[in-house]
């Protein structure tokens, strides 16, 4: 379907773009939570007074090497002061589970915002932040054709099942994709084409079947 391919473009656009041209979207409720996830951390500086980040410490202190994990939008703010790492679901292995067959992997369990997740680490100085682009992309390219035969398969069935592995993203596709069927088949079966008469033409005809009505003496 024409709405399907459009929204791959965009999304394949949108992952090929250099760090800096990703926006921000302030007010996208997908974004926020997409800057939730745990970014793996270590601190080059003695962060004083923040012991209670670790909960595997008493100290009061956040001592330099501490490894520890920071939300990203916490990191973008820190990158002078620590050294981020590569979170486990964008690591070689499974980067190599991915490329190997993309359609077995629970997307949604790696992470439920995988690929805004991953496009905003190509902002961070990661060595493998190249790698990473690659299989973002990659993989969306090899779960696409999947979502789209499972959306125009799946009409009037129950899509749990179907969608459990999907990401956030991926599951906006799906649902974009019934939508597309759906509107094919009321084009097919002439429903878009029915006229029904506007509200304003119906009440001038209740005004003028009112006014003939012959009033009591």
């Amino acid at each position: 379907m024409p709405i399907i391919s459009r929204a791959h473009n965009t999304t394949l656009e949108r992952m090929a773009a250099p760090s800096s041209a990703l926006p921000n979207h302030y007010f996208s409720i997908d974004d926020i939570l997409a800057t939730q996830e745990k970014v793996p951390c270590i601190l080059e500086n003695k962060f004083e007074g923040l012991g209670y980040l670790d909960q595997s410490t008493t100290d009061p202190d956040l001592e330099a090497g501490t490894k520890i994990e920071f939300p990203f939008w916490l990191v973008k703010s820190f990158r002078r002061y620590i050294a981020p790492e590569t979170p486990k679901q964008y690591r070689e292995g499974y980067r190599h589970i991915l490329s190997a067959d993309p359609n077995v992997v629970d997307l949604h369990r790696l992470s439920p915002y995988y690929y805004t997740f991953g496009q905003k680490l190509l902002s961070l100085p990661l060595p493998d932040v190249e790698d990473i682009g690659k299989t973002l992309v990659k993989t969306f390219q090899g779960r696409l054709r999947y979502i789209m035969d499972s959306s125009h398969n799946a009409l009037n069935t129950d899509v749990t099942e179907k969608i459990n592995k999907l990401d956030e993203m991926e599951r906006q596709l799906f649902a974009t994709g019934q939508r597309s069927l759906h509107n094919f088949h009321k084009w097919e079966n002439r429903e878009t084409e029915k006229l029904v008469t506007s509200t304003m033409v119906s009440n001038i005809r209740k005004r003028k079947r009112i006014s003939v009505i012959p009033q009591d003496s």
